[in-house]
């Protein structure tokens, strides 16, 4: 489907590990007991969603974080059995449990989820994530820094993450949320993707709709806080970037219905190809949409529907924005 970007692997940093769990269910009674259709046990968070939806697409990548524990040990033997490299720092806590409910229901389908708070982790394990890190960085493609921060770590650890990237020449893509995103910026990473939410979390601190031109100059903040490009992610609405190059935005041809859960990481995974494939940007946009709806259709976060994938490309429509 594609050519593998001429360097090395592409390093995705998952600093908040899961054995994620999803239950799928037909019309859940939310104040009832639900009998569990099937269950979906594997390594999880944001950076391995991206790195199973490269992967799938012919991407040589290397997963990097911290494991540790029972849910560590069952992630890293998951994460082997997919045939996933893996570079993970092991630490004294275990890693978290995230359980996502899939309500599989004849009329409306949803997913709720429940993820915990992640393991408390010291200085010392961070100091030896870093030099892992800087070894690793070393003729990466790129780096993607996505999710949660474990129990402990620094809001800036991002922005360090993208520094330290940008010093060995290496492109960085940071999706955080809250504070982690607020400061990533100033690790000058080449793309930063909030979602509408996030966006306005970190820089008003709500998530509350804002009104029209709310991402445009939310997007705006980020860049001259120091980020190259800013894609924010609209749900159904499609896709924001702004960029040096101009802005666009991406709108779907319609809505796909499923599981939302790993859409931003797909998404995510469609704008690192483009990155380092040097895709031009209404391109690159037009395949991270499609890429988005594609893991919708698909039950467990990580995975992508490629049929939907191709149904859904061409018709994304990519538009200049004003800004």
């Amino acid at each position: 489907m594609i050519s593998p970007p001429a360097r090395g692997p592409v390093l995705t940093v998952t600093l908040n590990l899961a054995l994620d769990v999803t239950y799928v269910a037909g019309d859940v009674d939310w104040d009832g007991v639900n009998r569990v259709g099937t269950v979906h046990r594997r390594a999880g968070g944001k950076g391995v969603n991206v790195a199973r939806v490269l992967a799938a697409l012919g991407c040589e990548v290397l997963v990097t974080g911290l494991a540790g524990g029972p849910n560590g040990e069952a992630a890293l033997a998951d994460l082997t059995a997919a045939g996933l490299p893996t570079a993970l720092t092991p630490i004294a806590a275990p890693s978290r449990a995230t359980l996502a409910v899939h309500d599989h229901g004849r009329e409306v389908r949803r997913t709720a989820l429940f993820n915990e708070p992640g393991p408390a982790v010291t200085e010392d394990e961070i100091g030896r994530f870093l030099n892992d890190y800087d070894t690793r960085l070393r003729g990466a493609a790129a780096v993607v820094i996505s999710g949660s921060l474990p129990t402990g770590v620094s809001p800036r650890l991002y922005a360090e993450l993208a520094a330290r990237a940008r010093a060995c020449g290496v492109p960085a893509i940071v999706d955080a949320d809250g504070e982690p995103l607020r400061h990533a910026p100033g690790g000058h990473p080449e793309i930063v993707k909030p979602n509408a939410e996030e966006l306005a979390r970190a820089l008003i601190g709500s998530d509350e709709p804002q009104g029209p031109g709310a991402a445009v100059r939310g997007a705006q903040v980020l860049r001259r806080s120091g980020a190259r490009a800013v894609v924010v992610s609209l749900g159904a609405d499609g896709l924001l970037a702004v960029t040096q190059e101009g802005a666009w935005r991406a709108a779907m041809p319609y809505r796909v219905e499923g599981n939302p859960t790993g859409a931003g990481d797909a998404l995510v995974a469609g704008l690192t190809l483009g990155l380092v494939e040097g895709t031009p940007w209404p391109e690159r946009l037009r395949r991270a949409a499609a890429l988005g709806a594609a893991a919708v259709a698909a039950p467990v976060a990580g995975d992508f529907d490629a049929d939907v994938l191709r149904e859904v490309h061409p018709g994304v429509r990519v538009e200049p924005e004003p800004v």
